[in-house]
């Protein structure tokens, strides 16, 4: 039944009126993006007709258009005009081009390639799969949309804030008049996140309408504005330092610089930064920087918490492979639980994208000779072994230059394990690893540059790795092996299966070189029997039991072969164990749910968020050392005792968002500040809440830390929406190494966390 619109009919001249606002709003967001007069977001502007594709049974039109706010995509069915949605361009991930989605490629002839498109989204959204009516309107929307998703994520934080306020007011003008009344004013401080009684509300309405007219018109907002935007912590430092004339000169930014940033900077560099970020062209003339342009350097990544030089890679890449932490990921073709949610290859773009560079294949026999990926005994959807390879292949190198390991859980029968070894043969080509690197029997693993651009196949193998160096070595003429335990198998599983021959084909086995897999029996077993290139995978309890129990044993195991551990199987949520203590005892594969965001995912992301996101971390010369005393448990002396004690002042925080989208909520903001490593530096502290203020709260408030091992450290800034009685909301959080802060440093709101300053001793 088609929906009908209850709203009273607008007359000619209103609806005019409002076509002209809404050009005008259209051009002072293009004006603040820099695209005014673009063609490619007019087009946008505009909009157009799309086929929304779902299924075989599902393909339906729909009308796409940008909104005026120059961020927002909205859309409507063409026979329900009451059904509109809207999303925002920057939850966009990527627009890609072609039949690249499994529906597109499932569910679409070929000769559509060149009209498909797919929206790609962060998080859990459902992605969209759209056909345009030819192959020129799908490349105007795919460069159009990527177009501006590059000039949003391109605004500096000045920008975005204008960009964001300007909106606001324009959604609290209710009657379209360009004017706010002292209730469309109280509207706009709900919407960005201020609480004011209605005395002071008006008494801020009083200061602003110069004219008396009971409206703030045009110029009275933008005093109203500045009145909001005003920094009061910042224009304290400013006017502490500048002492020219009311401005900073470059010698009083070189003095902040050397005593509050703690650089090793000259006159030079403080003149480079006045050229680089001060706005005000005479001001710059004269070589002196106002408070905007002091503002606009702090935001940039000049002020960031993250030492810059870290955000490239900066570590040893040739170091044995073991020798690193590698960012991991847990059946990673989940898109959300383990019983009976969907399995996606875009799953594995979501991981690779996000650096990780070990992923995991659970392989079963499939129809039609084809082996299918899911997760064994449940109801997770499946999807083609040879299609996730496919896109392993194309996403494997976009963020990272380094190895990737396929960890292949196998339950497939020798026919399809066949099937198996030529899709990897024939996809991956010369990039997959056959045979090893040495001329010569190796004795430690190669590093990550020899690796580069490479795959690693981690499988049961039915041989030594020997026989490629020596004629007398008993090579395995049968194709069957004893298995004695299966990686990911709960006991009842592995007791059952106990007398069990695994059946392996030789074209399989001959892939695995340096990733063999095997059970672990001890680590005195391990150090006897087994070489460097033979790994084994254990569950998070047994691993976290060794790391507590017998760390340094585990350690010193992981100086000369790689451990992977893996989560739970009670872990039917996708929920994730802390991987801290692994690291600690030297794991190198911590595999994660990396589809679940949540506090420990947080610290992974940390963990492997510098030297390039390559996600490979050099573990510390003492977790490299095969007669290493560490124990994170004890802490005996030695090396890796460095005492740093980190002050950090939390000042003040800018434009959080609201988490409770209801109208009248407001955010009562609080900070944490948390340190994760070894047992001894564990340690967690909050500010007080602000009560209804998510603009822009102040705490002003000190905190003290002391770091016994540096090294291990990760630092973790939370912003959280206080409630008495439930669980803190998260409005936002950073994650990373204690080594990679940029210590001294003012930081001034970046990315919605607060302004804070540190100094380690």
């Amino acid at each position: 039944m088609q929906c009908i619109r209850r709203q009273p009919r607008r007359t000619r001249s209103e609806e005019l009126l409002n076509y002209e606002r809404t050009k005008n709003v259209a051009r002072m967001n293009l004006q603040l993006l820099g695209l005014e007069g673009d063609t490619d977001l007019k087009f946008l502007l505009g909009g157009g007709e799309l086929l929304k594709l779902r299924s075989s049974s599902w393909m339906k039109a729909r009308f796409y258009k940008l909104q005026e706010d120059c961020r927002t995509m909205w859309h409507e069915s063409k026979t329900c005009t009451k059904s509109k949605q809207t999303f925002s361009i920057e939850d966009i991930s990527a627009v890609r081009a072609g039949r690249q989605s499994e529906g597109l490629r499932k569910y679409t002839d070929e000769l559509l390639e060149g009209r498909c498109f797919s929206i790609i989204f962060k998080g859990r959204r459902k992605d969209l799969d759209l056909i345009a009516s030819s192959d020129e309107e799908a490349k105007q929307w795919v460069t159009s949309l990527e177009k501006i998703m590059s000039n949003l994520n391109n605004l500096n934080c000045q920008q975005k804030t204008q960009h964001w306020i300007f909106n606001c007011l324009r959604k609290a003008d209710k009657n379209c008049d360009s004017q706010l009344s002292l209730e469309e004013l109280k509207d706009f401080l709900h919407q960005i996140n201020i609480e004011l009684d209605d005395l002071y509300a008006e008494d801020l309405f009083r200061q602003c309408d110069k004219s008396k007219s009971g409206y703030l018109s045009e110029e009275e907002i933008k005093t109203f504005y500045n009145l909001l935007t005003r920094r009061q912590e910042i224009d304290e430092i400013y006017a502490e330092y500048a002492k020219t004339t009311g401005f900073m000169s470059a010698e009083n930014l070189l003095d902040f610089l050397i005593k509050e940033q703690k650089e090793e900077a000259t006159l030079a560099d403080a003149n480079r930064l006045i050229d680089q970020y001060e706005r005000d062209d005479k001001a710059k003339e004269k070589q002196l920087m106002t408070k905007d342009g002091f503002l606009m350097y702090l935001q940039m990544f000049e002020g960031l918490v993250l030492n810059p030089t870290h955000k490239a890679v900066h570590q040893d890449m040739n170091q044995p492979l073991n020798h690193y932490f590698i960012s991991s990921s847990h059946n990673t073709y989940l898109m959300e639980d383990q019983l009976t949610g969907p399995s996606s290859t875009k799953a594995y773009i979501r991981a690779l994208v996000k650096g990780c560079r070990c992923v995991e294949l659970d392989c079963w026999d499939g129809s039609d000779e084809e082996p299918v990926i899911y997760h064994g005994h449940t109801l997770t959807s499946k999807i083609l072994f040879r299609d996730a390879i496919k896109t392993i292949k194309d996403y494997a190198f976009k963020t990272s230059d380094y190895p990737v390991i396929l960890s292949l859980e196998n339950h497939c029968s020798v026919e399809q394990q066949k099937v198996m070894a030529k899709h990897m043969s024939s996809i991956l080509g010369s990039a997959l690893i056959t045979t090893p690197l040495e001329d010569q029997m190796p004795t430690e693993f190669p590093s990550p540059e020899a690796l580069k651009g490479r795959f690693l196949v981690k499988c049961k193998r039915l041989n030594k790795l020997e026989v490629y160096f020596t004629r007398e070595a008993a090579a395995v003429n049968d194709d069957t092996l004893t298995e004695e335990e299966d990686e990911e198998e709960d006991e009842e599983q592995q007791k059952a299966k106990k007398c069990k021959k695994l059946k392996i084909a030789k074209e399989l086995s001959d892939m695995v070189i340096y990733c063999k897999s095997v059970p672990f029996n001890g680590f005195q077993d391990a150090k006897d029997n087994l070489a460097f290139y033979e790994m084994a995978s254990v569950k998070e309890g047994k691993a976290i039991q060794l790391a507590e129990e017998s760390a340094n044993c585990y350690i010193r195991h992981n100086v000369d072969k790689l451990s992977r551990i893996y989560p739970a199987g009670l872990r039917t949520d996708s929920s994730n164990f802390n991987p801290v203590p692994l690291w600690n005892a030297g794991c190198q594969i911590v595999a994660l749910n990396v589809q679940t965001p949540c506090p420990n995912m947080d610290l992974n992301q940390g963990r492997f968020l510098v030297n390039g996101k390559t996600g490979y971390i050099l573990k510390p010369a003492y977790m490299r050392d095969q007669m290493s005393e560490f124990d994170p448990i004890t802490l005996t002396r030695g090396p890796w005792l460095q005492h740093k004690t980190l002050h950090i002042m939390i000042i003040s925080a800018q434009q959080l968002p609201k988490v409770n989208q209801k109208k009248t909520s407001v955010v009562d903001a609080l900070v944490k500040v948390e340190i994760h490593g070894v047992p001894a530096d564990t340690a967690e502290k909050e500010t007080v809440h602000i009560v209804d203020n998510g603009f822009n709260p102040m705490w002003n408030e000190n905190f003290q830390f002391d770091v016994h091992v540096p090294a291990l450290a990760l630092v973790r800034f939370v912003v959280e929406d206080y409630n008495y009685a439930f669980d803190n909301e998260l409005i936002g959080q950073f994650t990373l190494p204690f080594t990679s802060l940029q210590l001294g440093k003012l930081v001034a709101s970046l990315c919605h966390l607060p302004v804070y300053r540190w100094v380690s001793s």
